[in-house]
């Protein structure tokens, strides 16, 4: 896997101040997509031991609610079996931190009930390490620059551990 870049202090991509990692490579491709340089798996750099040290180090402050996880796509195939080790790992260190993920790919979708690439037992693994998903694909059409933590009307921004708890999808944000 490869990092497109790795955010500190980060107030934009879920609640409180956070680490931002953004992932290279998805194949979503969606139109008016902020951040298409890391629609290219090759794009950044290698994930390291050295970079999950970065990661892992830059959260240790009490002022730092948690992880984000971006791209790129962090459900690509290619992407969730790094990005699984990194939560596990995330959630032994700080187990009262918060992982929030923003990923094209609905959470039926991830989980299997809607077919897709994403769907794989690491995906579902990687699922339940998460507190929050922000699902959804940016829909240009369907743009809000009102909307909390998300950039189109479709997306929506999911409570996880509830949505699998319930075994229904409970909305964090509505």
């Amino acid at each position: 896997m490869n990092v497109a870049e790795i955010k500190t202090n980060d107030i934009a991509n879920g609640e409180g101040v956070r680490t931002s990692l953004f992932v290279s490579g998805c194949r979503h491709h969606c139109p008016d997509c902020f951040n298409a340089m890391a629609w290219d798996f090759k794009y950044g750099r290698l994930y390291t031991e050295d970079i999950e040290k970065e990661i892992l180090e830059s959260v240790k402050y009490p002022w730092i609610a948690g992880l984000s996880l971006l791209g790129g796509e962090p459900f690509e195939p290619e992407n969730q079996e790094t990005l699984l080790n990194l939560v596990r790992n995330f959630k032994k260190e700080y187990p009262n931190k918060t992982i929030w993920c923003y990923s094209g790919f609905t959470i039926e979708e991830i989980a299997g009930v809607v077919p897709s690439r994403a769907s794989t037992p690491t995906a579902i693994e990687l699922l339940k390490e998460l507190d929050i998903l922000v699902d959804g694909k940016f829909e240009k059409e369907l743009k809000n620059i009102m909307l909390k933590f998300r950039g189109s009307e479709n997306q929506r921004v999911i409570d996880v551990q509830k949505t699998l708890k319930e075994k229904k999808i409970i909305l964090y944000l509505s």
